[in-house]
Parts: C-alpha cells; structure tokens; sequence
C-alpha cells in the first residue's frame, strides 16, 4: 500500500444524468484516464422531483468514479467540465476525494518489484 501521508492519486468523482456517463469515461480518457467505473443512482435533492400525471418520479443518474494520478485531475476535470457541459444548471457536479491507499494497479506491482499478479 502506499503511505497514506503521500497521496500519489486522487479520485474524480462525477455525478450526471442517466445517459451522459459515457461522454464523461470518453473525455477523462481523451485527457489522459484509463477507465471509470459507472455506478447508477438517483437524485434526492430539492429540484430532483419531478411529477408525471401527479405521480413522483425521481430522476435517474449515473456516477462516474475516475481514479487518476494526483498531477492529472486538473487536466482530467476540466476536459470532463467542458466535454459534460457542467457549467450547465442541472447538467452534474464532478469533484475530486484524496486517495490514501490504493492496491492492484500496475504501479503496485512494480513497486513491489513484481512481474505479474500470480507472485
């Protein structure tokens, strides 16, 4: 594990509507992520409620988990900002979480000084 002082990754956190999850994993890869994992959800909030023939429907959402390098978020969350019209009312947040340990990466396998994951 790596020294929970040293955060060497940060976790990019973005919550959008359902059916926006892919340009959000297609801007973070464009920028420079491996991947995102795609968690589906639903709004609570104040404005999240909506009424059809006064039944309340609640509106489904899709949260993207992004785990990247500390010295790309900033490159990272901006493409997603511009590319998920996040400046957009009701479009989505995005925000990013430190990440203190994180195991079964290549860079763990390297760090210690292993070949493959059998070792």
């Amino acid at each position: 594990m790596t020294d929970s002082g040293n955060t060497e990754f940060s976790l990019i956190v973005t919550i959008v509507n359902r059916g926006y999850a892919d340009q959000v994993i297609d801007a973070a890869r464009e920028a420079g992520a491996r991947g995102g994992t795609v968690l589906y959800a639903r709004g609570t909030g104040i404005h999240e409620t909506e009424k059809f023939m006064n039944i309340s429907i609640q509106p489904e959402k899709e949260m993207v988990l992004t785990l990247v390098r500390k010295s790309a978020v900033k490159e990272i969350t901006q493409a997603i900002l511009i590319v998920a019209g996040l400046r957009t009312k009701g479009r989505g947040i995005s925000f990013t979480l430190p990440v203190t340990d994180a195991v079964g990466m290549v860079t763990d396998l390297e760090k210690y000084g292993m070949d493959s994951p059998e070792q």
